[in-house]
């Protein structure tokens, strides 16, 4: 007979070791943190230690042979198809090397060393949002827009509005952010603005995922960057700092060429341990 809530019997115990690691920084308590669960499993145990956890995200690796693994992503609320600090806090857990990862969303390569990782990312396709960017200017207090795209990669869809008006004030409606996110199907709302020809200041929302502030998301990297070069005829080669204004700065740097584009940072151990359920 299971205990009320557990999803097995009161005789099974399990304990499964994790590493805590942020993504796009050099320091610990810093960056995006992932959760990443290094023995297996069991599947209906997954989003409940997502939910323990309140992260952004959680993963659930499983090495299928020499450098290749899939994996499982979970915010607090919804499993993920893809998402990128995950990618990259996984890889550099499992080691340095060259790392194929497949998830629901894409088969990406991920290179990880003793400071960092990087990925390929699939193009994403852009469109102009029309209909569906109603009312995401004012969701976000912005006082206009250059322009607002739909960008799907990977199973993911973001909407990305570029804009020239600062970002460290924005005042966003988190009601009207998550219904405007709502209308257009998207994980995520990006506002992103051009600082200089290499570096981007961006700030990502995802009520739809559970996550109300993102502090760096490497999902939405490459297509916000791919937006900023078609806006701001920006390099190929950017850094996107997100993150400071919730008190997690990150730094994302991002080589966007479609057909080649990555997305990479630093990562930083921060903490181990084990779940004993």
């Amino acid at each position: 007979m299971a205990r009320l809530g557990s999803p097995w019997p009161d005789d099974v115990t399990i304990e499964l070791r994790y590493r805590v690691v942020d993504v796009f920084s050099d320091v610990p308590l810093a960056g995006n943190a992932v959760c990443v669960v290094l023995d297996p499993c069991p599947e209906p145990v997954m989003a409940a230690i997502a939910r323990e956890v309140n992260l952004s995200e959680t993963t659930f690796p499983t090495v299928t042979g020499e450098n290749r693994y899939e994996m499982r992503i979970f915010t607090p609320t919804t499993e993920l198809p893809f998402a990128g600090h995950p990618s990259l806090g996984t890889a550099w857990v499992l080691g340095p090397g060259s790392w194929e990862q497949t998830t629901d969303g894409a088969t990406v390569m991920v290179e990880a060393d003793a400071v960092g990782a990087t990925m390929g990312q699939p193009d994403p396709v852009l469109r102009d949002a029309g209909p569906v960017g109603t009312g995401v200017v004012e969701a976000l207090g912005l006082p206009d827009a250059r322009g607002i795209q739909v960008a799907e990669a990977a199973g993911m869809r973001h909407l990305v509005v570029a804009t020239d008006a600062a970002l460290d004030r924005l005042d966003p409606d988190p009601i009207a952010v998550a219904a405007a996110s709502r209308r257009a199907g998207a994980t995520t709302l990006a506002a992103v603005r051009r600082l200089d020809d290499h570096t981007l200041h961006a700030r990502v929302f995802a009520p739809m995922a559970g996550v109300a502030e993102d502090p760096g998301t490497g999902s939405a990297a490459g297509p916000a960057a791919m937006v900023a070069r078609e806006t701001w005829r920006t390099a190929e080669d950017v850094s996107i700092l997100q993150g400071a204004e919730i008190g997690r700065p990150c730094r994302i740097d991002v080589h966007a060429e479609l057909g080649g584009l990555r997305v990479g940072g630093s990562v930083a151990a921060c903490a181990e341990g084990r779940f004993t359920l």
